[in-house]
């Protein structure tokens, strides 16, 4: 990677300095797995950020956050409402099935990978309500979604209503929860709506290996718990993963991280015009594009995936130089 410019992922990008002095500062004898005071403290901490009582638990991973928050709603029988592209249909390979015991993702369409009250009910009203068909147990949205749109406070309170009024439960995949927050500039509460469970990314946004699964009903957190454990997810050393998440809380680490990669993908993108496939809304810049034009891009060192035959994806992460995206902006206005 040696001269050349990431965009690539924001799961490849740098921990954060002040993450690495927490784990440091927690490389003291403590309780084992969740026992000790950091993991004790994070109920407090994220009840504090939501302003209301929450659970939360720590796992390594983004797969495992939304896959134990969804058994926690959802029966083997039954089935999730989910996007056709979220990432727990495209990117997680079959876990949701396999945390789930084989409960079914069931698929809704629109725009910018996002569902909306009438998406979502054109996937569940034609079900029938007997022994033969996979029910509906719960609704499981991306803020900010696989394309970077994020779900706006009244799009959320339309369809944690619906959720409601069908006794589904409903689960947020935050990824990218804090870039949403920051595209948003509103509470991290309204940007999760009445959801009863949110995956609270920090990988992508300066952590290590800590992400949260918060839980707005204690009784799905008891549940978790035991799943978790199940599941080869309680660490023995929790603290260290405890230590993460409260250094991204500290001083709004995570929301600060989040407008710096917001800022270099709107720096990006004011080279885009036209070629831009979805507005920017996060951290992640969709352009269409040749295969000739990828090449001119990756030859003045940009690296970068290809989407599909026609486009590109670029992320920027919390330490992408800003300048370094104002270039890609203007390599991508010259081509």
């Amino acid at each position: 990677m040696a001269n050349r410019v990431p965009f690539l992922s924001d799961n490849a990008a740098r921990v954060h300095p002040r993450v690495w002095a927490a784990l440091q500062a927690a490389d003291e004898v403590d309780a084992p797995y969740d026992g000790d005071a950091l993991s004790q403290a994070l109920d407090d901490r994220f009840s504090e950020l939501f302003g209301r009582e929450c659970a939360a638990l720590w796992v390594a991973t983004g797969t495992a956050a939304n896959c134990l928050a969804l058994a926690t709603m959802v029966q083997p029988h039954g089935g999730v409402v989910c996007h056709e592209e979220a990432h727990i249909e495209m990117d997680e390979c079959g876990a949701p099935g396999f945390f789930l015991h084989g409960a079914k993702l069931l698929l809704g369409q629109g725009d910018g990978a996002k569902l909306t009250p009438e998406a979502i009910r054109a996937v569940i009203d034609p079900i029938r309500d007997d022994v033969h068909q996979v029910q509906p147990h719960a609704i499981s949205l991306t803020q900010a979604s696989e394309y970077g749109r994020c779900y706006r406070p009244d799009e959320l309170t339309a369809i944690g209503a619906l959720a409601k009024e069908r006794g589904l439960g409903l689960h947020v995949d935050g990824a990218r929860f804090g870039n949403a927050v920051a595209f948003l500039e509103c509470s991290p509460s309204d940007a999760v709506g009445t959801a009863d469970a949110l995956s609270f990314g920090c990988v992508k946004n300066g952590a290590m290996n800590a992400e949260a699964i918060l839980f707005f009903d204690p009784d799905l957190a008891d549940v978790a718990r035991y799943r978790r454990k199940r599941a080869g997810h309680l660490q023995s050393k929790g603290r260290f993963l405890a230590a993460q998440l409260m250094a991204m809380l500290d001083e709004h680490l995570w929301l600060d991280n989040a407008r710096a990669a917001n800022a270099a993908a709107s720096a990006i993108a004011t080279g885009a015009g036209e070629r831009l496939l979805h507005p920017v809304e996060a951290n992640e810049v969709f352009l269409r594009s040749t295969v000739n034009e990828r090449a001119a891009l990756r030859d003045q060192g940009f690296d970068f995936y290809d989407w599909g035959e026609d486009a590109a994806r670029f992320v920027a992460a919390w330490d992408t130089p800003i300048e370094a995206a104002r270039a890609l902006g203007r390599a991508v206005a010259g081509l």
